[in-house]
């Protein structure tokens, strides 16, 4: 796959020496040191030059076996690294120990670095198969990842946090995701990473051919203009209280926490207002405590509407010695839209929930060795039916306006953001980050942008503790509160751009691209020949 140059320096020498003598200590330091592109040290060019080893080491394996070993160790220094804020969320339960949580860490990152390991074997699989040139051993790593991190994100419910083309936020060209979407960037990261490889071989042409395309891509995102906020937009309000999750379930503090969101919420106005609260903002079933209706509305202008978070609970009877008693039987994870008039408007409920902090997957069996939710709670939470809009109703001369909405973890999940037969003009991702550390929160707000950027959408994200936040279509915060502070955003909200492709045809895009360079790897592998 890789020509060595007799013409490279010292250094180069020594680097590919060490490679040869320890090459599985190489991939996972490569690994390790490679999520630190990821928010919130954002090194970048760190990643390229660890993907750029790793493609080294898949050249030097020897055979199918140590290919996909030498994958699968970068995978596992990458995720434990990236993922170490999981550890964090494991301090507020008290059914299972704390420091398990650095081992759920270990486990998680065991079994989703095979993805990783999977794309390096395929590669070299394809690479001894058919002869393929380095050029063409690059275009094949570039499709097989595309392929592998959507498996990532799919199977077993998936879990698609921090895709590798999230590190091309502060670039520009993060702008291609318009197009080829995240699973295309990841692409065009492992391109660079070639790129750059070659130049350090001394192929500086080669490697100037391959990176000139995702150059000009990086300048055409840094010239593209965000979208202006018109004049007459609605006003909305995006609140973060600042509560921890140590307080979020305690009903000793429960009037404090409203009193938080109340203060910042602000005194009702004349001009209409969307106010966002977070996540599980409130302790009630709005749909079966009027009481907690007229609370809310007793906040709200007489053209406000509050978007909030708050469960729906459902319940069953259950026979206890002859006599029927109701007994919770599940919720769901729900937004909720409140008038003025204490009534609700719509309500949306989360669809893609988190396995063993919403649910517990085969609850008969972990249930008896200990193992628990994370989430408080003895009855699991129930998926919603997916991505809907709901309709704002108009009020005082504000026209109605569809919204779209994805609770926390469902925003992370390229292309099933969002109704396509029913665009919304916004997104609402109310969020609960406080159980997240210092790592979780920034990553997912990334990838919030990434989805902005996608769908060429404004997002509003409303959480706990932060990191809050109103980004335009094009993936740029418009405006945002600091982790751990409380406060409120006012603006106006950011319009909508004409649907991308990516918006129009989803995943079938990444799909086309990894044709594409499928096709690339044919063509130069025949003209090397």
């Amino acid at each position: 796959m890789l020509q060595r140059d007799h013409g490279q320096g010292p250094l180069i020498a020594m680097i590919q020496a060490a490679f040869d003598r320890h090459p599985k200590v190489a991939a996972l330091l490569a690994g390790f040191l490679s999520a630190t592109g990821f928010a919130p040290l954002s090194l970048w060019p760190v990643t390229l030059m660890c993907l750029a080893a790793l493609i080294i080491l898949i050249a030097k394996a020897s055979d199918r076996r140590n290919a996909f070993l030498r994958g699968w160790l970068f995978g596992v220094g990458h995720f434990t690294l990236g993922l170490n804020w999981i550890a964090h969320a494991f301090t507020f339960q008290d059914a299972m120990p704390h420091w398990f949580g650095y081992g759920a860490v270990i486990l998680l990152s065991l079994y989703l670095a095979v993805y990783p390991g999977l794309a390096t074997l395929g590669t070299w699989w394809m690479t001894h198969r058919f002869a393929l040139s380095p050029t063409a051993s690059l275009f094949m790593l570039a499709a097989c990842w595309i392929v592998t991190e959507f498996l990532r994100a799919t199977l077993f419910t998936g879990f698609a946090w921090n895709p590798l083309g999230v590190i091309l936020l502060p670039t520009g060209a993060a702008i291609s995701a318009t197009v080829i979407g995240t699973y295309g960037l990841g692409a065009l990261v492992i391109l660079a990473a070639g790129a750059l490889m070659f130049a350090v071989h001394g192929q500086a042409r080669l490697g100037g051919v391959i990176a000139a395309p995702i150059v000009l891509l990086a300048l055409i995102g840094w010239v593209t203009p965000a979208p202006l906020i018109p004049a007459g937009a609605p006003r909305v309000r995006v609140v973060q209280p600042n509560i921890g999750q140590e307080e979020k379930y305690s009903v000793e503090a429960e009037y404090r926490n409203f009193e938080k969101l109340r203060i910042l919420s602000g005194a009702p106005r004349p001009a209409p207002r969307l106010i966002f609260w977070p996540e599980a903002a409130i302790p009630a079933y709005l749909d079966m405590e009027p009481d907690w209706r007229a609370r809310l509305a007793g906040l709200l202008g007489p053209g406000d509407l509050l978007l909030t978070g708050g469960d729906k609970v459902y319940f069953k009877t259950v026979d206890q010695n002859g006599v029927p008693v109701s007994e919770l039987a599940g919720a769901n994870n729900s937004v909720w839209i409140v008038t003025p008039q204490a009534t609700i408007a719509g309500r949306y409920s989360k669809a893609h929930l988190v396995p063993y902090g919403e649910y517990l997957p085969m609850r008969h069996i972990l249930e008896p060795i200990g193992l628990s939710r994370l989430v408080p709670g003895d009855a699991d939470f129930w998926p919603g039916p997916g991505p809907q809009s709901l309709t704002l109703p108009a009020t005082l001369g504000r026209p109605s306006l569809k919204m779209g909405v994805q609770i926390c973890y469902e925003i992370i999940f390229s292309g099933q953001v969002i109704d396509r037969d029913d665009r919304p003009a916004f997104l609402f991702n109310p969020s609960n980050d406080a159980w997240f550390g210092s790592w979780g929160p920034v990553q997912h707000l990334a990838q919030a942008r990434l989805r902005a950027l996608e769908e060429g959408m404004p997002i509003i994200r409303s959480t706990p503790t932060g990191v809050s936040a109103i980004i335009d279509a094009r993936g740029q915060i418009v405006r945002s509160i600091a982790p751990n502070r409380a406060g409120y955003l006012d603006s106006g909200l950011p319009p909508a751009l004409a649907p991308t492709p990516f918006s129009r045809f989803g995943n079938c895009l990444p799909a086309l691209f990894t044709l594409g360079l499928l096709g690339a790897a044919v063509a130069t592998r025949r003209r090397s020949r």
